[in-house]
């Protein structure tokens, strides 16, 4: 069912808007919450559109993406800030990592 990457989340600065994957929903409300304003966040002091996607190893990848005629666009700050949110977010992301080997690709991750 699910081979390549899967969006979890994202925002978009232009649109004004957030995205949740429905297939997550059986998340946790506060999970579902913080994803939500780290992503908005986010957007909102960096600009751009971010995604938060699943690679096919079940890996949590940030992905960013700006229009070529952006030119409020902070590159540099986008990989200190993705940097900050994996050290401050670690045992989210890891979690979260855990919760898609487990239930969306079957792996036994026994401890």
């Amino acid at each position: 069912m699910y081979k390549d990457r899967v969006v979890l989340c994202g925002a978009s600065a232009y649109e004004q808007k957030y995205y949740f994957n429905e297939d997550f929903a059986s998340l946790p409300q506060s999970v579902q919450d913080e994803l939500h304003i780290m992503c908005v966040l986010y957007t909102e002091e960096i600009g751009g559109v971010l995604t938060l996607e699943f690679d096919e190893d079940g890996n949590l990848q940030f992905q960013t993406e700006a229009l070529e005629a952006d030119a409020m666009f902070d590159e540099i700050g986008s990989v200190l800030r993705i940097k900050d949110l994996r050290n401050k977010k670690r045992e989210l992301l890891e979690s979260l990592e855990t919760y898609y080997r487990v239930f969306f690709l079957g792996e036994d991750v026994g401890e």
